[in-house]
């Protein structure tokens, strides 16, 4: 019934309610009223016999049929954007929308990248959503992104990644930390240390502790911070040590300000991931030609704008497990 009445305008109205959960931001949205949207809505409800949402004193929240009609209007959706993005790549305009995920370290070289392919794709736009990895992998799950920039990829999306570039990472202080001064540091007396770390849900702070664990130590947390660079400013305070992406650090170190801790394989070379689900839906072709323009131009890239390895004279890089 819902299919000989119900209209693709109508059902991306009841979408776009659904997800912001009010009836007045979806209409800011859609460049609609509100009474356009609900007449809208309205008309579904009739055809279905059911309703959809329930007003409160808060905006709308889904009905149990609600629930089930959103589930197969974001799939509608997304296959008809797809459709007409592979569409339109087929007729010669290679044209759509990118949407990108990436954990909040990559802020400092992403953006220049997504330049980089942004030029070379002219009639492609470009949507970037930065959170810690958790919020990136929800994101994933939930479609929200087409591919995800990060470090390990997620176990459980079983997804298909592609190494595109190198991730130092190290321990590092201030120049007047006492720590700085001991010749053998280990991660033992390193572990009695109060660190300074990300917020739990990171990528970095997942590794930290891991890192600790294989050793046979629990780390000590002193701080925890929401970004990197408050991490940084802290640590050049001689607030404490911190496990850092060393890319965040470039300047800092050239200026001597922050200094690698003195531990044998304090750096650590890890990966750079960009990530998709095969599982939750096929890659759209804009995003195939990110994944290769990563693949084949990130680590070039990614090393001229940071020249991270001139500020690591003579450092040894320990590969990560």
């Amino acid at each position: 019934m819902l299919s000989r009445i119900a209209t693709l305008k109508q059902l991306y109205a009841f979408h776009t309610v659904a997800r912001l959960g009010s009836i007045s931001q979806a209409a800011q949205v859609l460049h609609l009223t509100q009474s356009a949207i609900s007449i809208q809505i309205g008309s579904i409800e009739e055809t279905l016999g059911t309703p959809l949402v329930m007003r409160t004193g808060r905006g709308v929240r889904l009905t149990e049929a609600g629930v089930m009609l959103q589930d197969y209007a974001e799939r509608v959706i997304a296959l008809w954007n797809e459709m007409g993005e592979n569409m339109d790549t087929y007729a010669g305009a290679f044209l759509g929308t990118l949407r990108v995920g990436a954990v909040a370290t990559t802020e400092y070289w992403l953006p220049s990248l997504l330049v980089a392919y942004a030029n070379e794709n002219p009639k492609a736009k470009v949507k970037l959503h930065v959170g810690n990895r958790d919020e990136i992998v929800r994101s994933l799950e939930s479609q929200e992104i087409d591919v995800a920039v990060m470090g390990d990829p997620p176990e459980s999306l079983k997804p298909t990644s592609t190494r595109f570039a190198k991730n130092l990472m190290g321990f590092l202080a201030a120049p007047g930390h006492p720590l700085i001064a001991e010749s053998k540091l280990t991660m033992a007396r390193l572990a009695k240390e109060p660190m300074l770390v990300r917020e739990r849900g990171s990528g970095s702070r997942a590794t930290l502790t891991r890192l600790f664990r294989e050793a046979g130590h629990t780390p000590r947390i002193g701080s925890e911070f929401a970004s990197n660079e408050a991490i940084k400013q802290m640590c050049m305070a001689g607030f404490g040590p911190a496990y850092l992406p060393l890319h965040t650090c470039v300047l800092e170190m050239k200026a001597g300000l922050l200094t690698l801790l003195p531990m044998e394989g304090n750096v650590i070379a890890r990966d750079w991931f960009v990530v998709y689900s095969p599982a939750i839906k096929p890659l759209p072709q804009m995003a195939v030609a990110f994944e290769r323009f990563l693949k084949l131009n990130g680590q070039s890239k990614i090393d001229q704008m940071l020249a991270l390895r001139e500020a690591l004279p003579g450092m040894a890089l320990k590969r990560k497990k």
